[in-house]
Formats: structure tokens, C-alpha cells, sequence
């Protein structure tokens, strides 16, 4: 069993590594890659489409599907090698791998947001043109965060473009640490289930 479960978590690990690959790679396109890439294509891309259906992983012109897709691998990852480990597992373990996963992926969405946020914060300081293309980007990213930060903190009432974009960075930061705080806690109660 021991065998069995070290070498799933291994096969597991390697195809993780080339989906990893297959994203960096697309970060370069025109890269005239030739036939290495046509076989990577055909061996990653299967499971990749199959996160790439679930249209509330795209905002805008970003693709979060293959951080899903990820995510999923390591989950299944972790839960091989924890049986390769333990011999058994407990389903208070799973559920709280399964919330680390969640947050994961949550807390890295925060961390974008807040990233973009900043940088839209410098690009009005700076007087940056927003129809250049970057900050033409970041501006059309950080309009639904700020929308929607704005609207809760604000309730519809006229504030300053600084201190709209200053709340929505505190109100990120704040969540994410509360998350944090919140997941750890959930995480442990959940490893001290007997079951």
C-alpha cells in the first residue's frame, strides 16, 4: 500500500511540474517551441479544459483556471502521500486540507487584488495615462474591486478617488488577515477530529 500511495503521489508531483511548465510557457507567445510543445499541449491540456469550462474562473482578460487546476493536484498530491505516510487518513484531515487548499486559493485572489489596487494607487499619483496598455490593464481590473469595496464601505455616497482606493486596499487587508487568522483556527479543530 505503502508503495502504491508514494508512487501516485510521485506520478501526481511530475504532472503538477508540466502543467507548471505549460504555463510559464504560454506567458511567451510566438516562441516557436516545435514539437516538445505539441506534446505537452497534448498531455497537460486535457485536464486543463476541463477547469477552463468554469467561466467564473475568468475576470477579464485573467485566467485563474490553472491555478484551480493546481490546487486540485496538490490537494490529491498531499492526500497520496499522507496515506503513503500514515497508512490511513482521517477525514478531519481531508477537510482540513481541503480548507488549507480553499485559502490558498483565496488568500492568492486577495493578494492580486491588493497588488493591482496599489499599483492603480501608484498610477494616479503618478499621473500615469491609463490608456497606455499596462496601466489601461490595471485600471479595468481594479474598477469591480473598487466598485464593490466602495458600495459596502460607502453605501453609495461620493468619496474621493484616493480614499476609494486606500479603503479598498485596507478592506482587502484587513479580510485577508482575518481569513487567515480564521482558516488556522478551522484548520486545527479540524485535525483534532477523531474521525
Amino acid at each position: 500500500m505503502f508503495i502504491i500511495m508514494h508512487i501516485l503521489s510521485t506520478i501526481i508531483g511530475i504532472y503538477w511540474l508540466l502543467i507548471m511548465i505549460r504555463i510559464v510557457l504560454t506567458w511567451f507567445p510566438g516562441v516557436p517551441y516545435g514539437r516538445p510543445m505539441e506534446l505537452l499541449c497534448g498531455i497537460t491540456d486535457v485536464y486543463l479544459q476541463w477547469f477552463r469550462r468554469f467561466p467564473w474562473l475568468r475576470v477579464g482578460v485573467l485566467d485563474f483556471s490553472p491555478l484551480l487546476a493546481l490546487a486540485v493536484l496538490s490537494l490529491a498530491q498531499t492526500l497520496f502521500a499522507s496515506l503513503a505516510w500514515y497508512g490511513s487518513i482521517r477525514l478531519g484531515m481531508i477537510l482540513g486540507m481541503i480548507l488549507s487548499y480553499l485559502w490558498s486559493a483565496v488568500s492568492f485572489l486577495l493578494g492580486i487584488g491588493i497588488v493591482i489596487l496599489i499599483l492603480r494607487f501608484i498610477a494616479y499619483l503618478t499621473n500615469q495615462n491609463i490608456l497606455t496598455s499596462f496601466w489601461g490593464i490595471i485600471h479595468t481590473l481594479s474598477q469591480p474591486i473598487l466598485y464593490r469595496t466602495n458600495r459596502l464601505l460607502f453605501r453609495g455616497k461620493l468619496v474621493h478617488y484616493r480614499t476609494g482606493i486606500l479603503s479598498a486596499i485596507g478592506v482587502l487587508g484587513a479580510l485577508m488577515i482575518a481569513l487567515r487568522f480564521l482558516v488556522a483556527t478551522a484548520v486545527s479543530l479540524l485535525g483534532t477530529l477523531p474521525f
